[in-house]
């Protein structure tokens, strides 16, 4: 993966704006590198078009699981990545707040939910037709282009977000199962030549999902989601790994994050070479600080949100900049990348704010460029 050795470098989290032709994928994956190129960002995707949300693209690519019948739908208990703040700000999430992004309602009514998928038998993967045509969309859409290109792959941990488990017989057993069947995807998109981003909000958002837990119980939830992770990364190189993880992305008041200095030790323990985690939203921008006293580890980078996807307000290249250059003077000019908080492109109100923010991003790191090499 390329490291900003001369100027900071730019990518983003994930999602993009869908180009209207995206029925013809191929065709979709070339225009959203093509734009990608145009507005300066140096490390590139295929604009996840090919999954339309994380529940469908575990369907696709498991076995082993099926929608759970009414009965059990009722029994399963309830998985909330908002829980700890609708016990203090119940009237907003009734009134369909806490969504995420254009068209996204809040916590919708149990009528109006899809059916919960539950694991019923021995989890395998299915989806490698599936995993090469996003490879080989992708190789052919940077094919003569000077970018860095990474496709993303859910983590273990997140699938168990909407995944209920009635098969194995320990959290343990569950999770390293999920960290087997993906590893296979991971190992893919590796071999292939393209790095690879786990995108895992679970490690921080888990934390509002189980309300009665307290910050040692969790730490110990997140050990062993870390240690799945690095179980399906097994024979994948870190060099080509990078990790995306965020506090849930919903629009809400998060005011019952979990801190990152609550997480950050185990956070690093994740075997990838770039970190990337939400900076530049009001909750957590603060936690810059963080940097003051954990040290990040020999050859490693970080990639903060430096443009957000919790307003449609396009920020200013200089705030952008100065962001930039904080992180560059905590953990050195090299190690950092310019990111996003999460997944703009499905989060802001439409396309045309997604591209401006994007523009925005790569001339703040071209001014942040300049006054920390000189040139």
């Amino acid at each position: 993966m390329r490291r900003s050795t001369n100027r900071i470098l730019v990518s983003h989290a994930g999602t993009l704006p869908r180009p209207a032709n995206e029925q013809d994928l191929s065709a979709a994956v070339k225009q959203v590198v093509r734009k990608q190129v145009e507005v300066g960002i140096d490390i590139v995707n295929d604009g996840e078009l090919s999954k339309s949300n994380f529940t469908n693209y575990v369907r696709e690519r498991l076995q082993g699981i099926e929608p759970a019948d009414p009965t059990t739908a009722a029994q399963l208990p309830p998985r909330n990545i908002n829980a700890r703040d609708l016990r203090e700000f119940p009237e907003f999430f009734a009134s369909g707040g806490g969504g995420f992004g254009r068209n996204r309602p809040g916590i919708p009514p149990i009528a109006g939910r899809p059916s919960p998928m539950v694991v019923t038998g021995p989890l395998t993967y299915v989806g490698q037709a599936t995993v090469e045509t996003d490879i080989a969309n992708l190789k052919a859409a940077v094919e003569g282009q000077d970018v860095d290109a990474f496709l993303p792959a859910i983590a273990p941990g997140t699938v168990e977000h909407w995944l209920h488990n009635q098969y194995y017989k320990t959290d343990e057993e569950y999770v390293f199962a999920l960290a087997d069947a993906l590893h296979q995807e991971y190992q893919a998109i590796t071999r292939a030549g393209l790095n690879l981003q786990i995108d895992d909000p679970d490690l921080p958002d888990g934390w509002q999902m189980f309300p009665e837990m307290s910050v040692a119980d969790y730490r110990g939830y997140a050990e062993l989601r870390v240690e799945a992770i690095n179980h399906a990364l097994r024979d994948v190189p870190e060099e080509q790994v990078r990790l995306h993880v965020c506090w849930g992305s919903g629009l809400g008041p998060h005011r019952n994050d979990i801190a990152l200095m609550d997480i950050i030790d185990i956070i690093l323990k994740v075997k990838a070479s770039v970190y990337s985690f939400e900076a530049a939203n009001p909750r957590h921008q603060h936690e810059w600080r963080v940097w003051q006293d954990v040290k990040l580890p020999a050859g490693k980078s970080l990639m903060p949100g430096v443009i957000g996807h919790a307003t449609d307000i396009v920020e200013h290249p200089r705030l952008v900049a100065d962001r930039l250059i904080q992180y560059a003077h905590l953990v050195g000019k090299e190690n950092v990348v310019a990111g996003t908080d999460c997944g703009v492109g499905s989060r802001v109100w439409n396309g045309e704010i997604a591209w401006a923010k994007f523009s925005a991003m790569a001339e703040g790191a071209r001014i942040a460029s300049k006054e920390l090499w000189g040139s």
